[in-house]
């Protein structure tokens, strides 16, 4: 069986850090772009952060440049998110995706043509 699962939510205060996995089983992960996007209730899927295949190649969205960064351990098959500073406002269920690509880049998008998806994880800051 093909999936993702994420892991590492949880409640947390301002300023305070998290680390998400997203781990793969059924497939390997050594050809796939990785993104996290996160939702809340009433409100779209919005793109966090992507890896490309290699990890050569990174993107952030503005609002947590500097704050969130993203790896991969492909020996382990699984990519991680960390999160520092975190602020009330990042909030939400994050999910990760996989697309399978052969050119080394990522996308935000969450209709970019990522094919698996992880379940969510619960992320909750707040005092």
């Amino acid at each position: 069986q093909l999936q993702l699962v994420e892991s590492g939510g949880g409640l947390v205060q301002p300023g305070g850090s998290l680390r998400l996995s997203c781990a793969a089983s059924g497939f390997t992960l050594d050809y796939s772009a990785i993104g996290w996007f996160r939702q809340v209730p009433g409100k779209e899927r919005e793109g966090v952060s992507c890896i490309s295949s290699s990890g050569g190649s990174t993107i952030y969205a503005d609002d947590v440049k500097g704050r969130f960064t993203i790896s991969r351990d492909n020996a382990k098959n699984t990519v991680y998110l960390q999160m520092n500073s975190l602020k009330p406002e990042d909030t939400a269920i994050y999910y990760c995706a996989a697309r399978h690509t052969i050119v080394d880049s990522c996308w935000l998008r969450a209709s970019a043509g990522y094919s698996y998806w992880g379940q969510g994880t619960q992320v909750t800051v707040s005092s």
